[in-house]
């Protein structure tokens, strides 16, 4: 069947095996661009190929091992998973196939492989989709960057739209604090509620780069509807690597601190991540539940992220169908 119109969803990336020569491959791609690391490149060059790529991939290989599974990385796995369940329902919306091609932001499939499917599939008309709620430079913006250079050489292109953050959808945000309901009703509330979100370093904030107050936005909304009072939550950083301020407070030294405070009980649930990944299964559910653990606290819940439930496809089939409204006709309405 020939297409006119194809989303693109897209997510930050895996390496292809849980292997060190892999994960080479991989962070090479991932931290030589200039959105997530923008040190001049020669000093940059000196650290990355001089000492870095020289001890983490073998580090990093052993924890992709431990999240790893028959399907492969965990978040290649779900986005797929993502994809075909948005496909389904957005036939059911508009009575007629919308391809959804997966496309990953480093190592594979490719930006330009997703486009070159889309375009093989018929689709003059592509809508990307970043998995990425709240914008930042050093996801979203880099996504656009690889969708333009992508096209770079091409002699037609397709008309394009792009959806640059979703962080304070309402169908979103209903997911979120359902997940909440949902896993507080299956295991108790705890004293605290951290909302643990990626960092970035701080001076990226200070050049304005708006996703602090992206993640203080989808925070509050969510903690509304919860009805929490001001004790019972908190918003914290992760994943911060190098030497200089990265977004405070970080997760890590937060839960030490809440232990030793006397908070027993924390649940955790990390809003930025579309699909569970190394960040949110080890670096959270793991190396976070040891720290407060073995800082006093006496049960850590980790909140899984939306996925591929229900509520989180009707969320980005929403986002979608508006956002391809004028293309396929439609609005926002009711979905089902």
């Amino acid at each position: 069947m020939n297409h006119s119109v194809g989303v693109l969803l897209t997510n930050l990336g895996s390496p292809d095996a849980p292997t060190p020569a892999a994960l080479r491959r991989y962070l090479a791609e991932f931290l030589s661009d200039r959105r997530v690391v923008d040190l001049p490149r020669p000093l940059w060059w000196l650290i990355l190929h001089g000492a870095m790529l020289r001890t983490r991939p073998r580090k990093s290989a052993a924890l992709y091992r431990s999240v790893w599974s028959e399907e492969g990385a965990p978040l290649l796995a779900i986005t797929q998973r993502q994809a075909e369940q948005l496909r389904a329902r957005l036939q059911q919306r508009f009575g007629s196939d919308v391809p959804v091609v997966v496309a990953m932001r480093y190592g594979n499939p490719s930006i330009s492989a997703g486009l070159e499917s889309l375009r093989q599939s018929g689709a003059d008309k592509v809508l990307v989709l970043p998995l990425y709620p709240q914008y930042s430079a050093t996801t979203t913006a880099s996504t656009f960057d690889a969708v333009a250079d992508a096209l770079r050489n091409e002699r037609r292109l397709p008309a394009l739209r792009f959806i640059d953050g979703y962080y304070d959808d309402d169908d979103y945000v209903n997911a979120l604090t359902e997940s909440v309901r949902l896993h507080r009703k299956q295991h108790g509330a705890a004293e605290k509620l951290l909302f643990s979100f990626h960092g970035i370093p701080q001076r990226y904030a200070d050049g304005g780069d708006p996703y602090p107050q992206h993640c203080s936005a989808t925070v509050d909304k969510v903690v509304r509807r919860l009805g929490l009072g001001e004790e019972e939550w908190q918003l914290t950083y992760q994943s911060r690597f190098g030497s200089e301020p990265w977004l405070q407070p970080y997760t890590d030294k937060t839960l030490q601190q809440l232990a030793r405070d006397g908070v027993k009980r924390v649940q955790v649930i990390c809003p930025g991540f579309a699909a569970d990944c190394l960040e949110t299964l080890e670096e959270i559910d793991r190396e976070n539940r040891t720290l407060f653990l073995a800082a006093g606290g006496e049960e850590f819940s980790y909140i899984p992220a939306l996925n591929d439930s229900e509520a989180h496809i009707h969320a980005l089939a929403a986002i979608v169908q508006r956002n391809l409204a004028g293309w396929l006709g439609g609005n926002s309405d009711d979905d089902e």
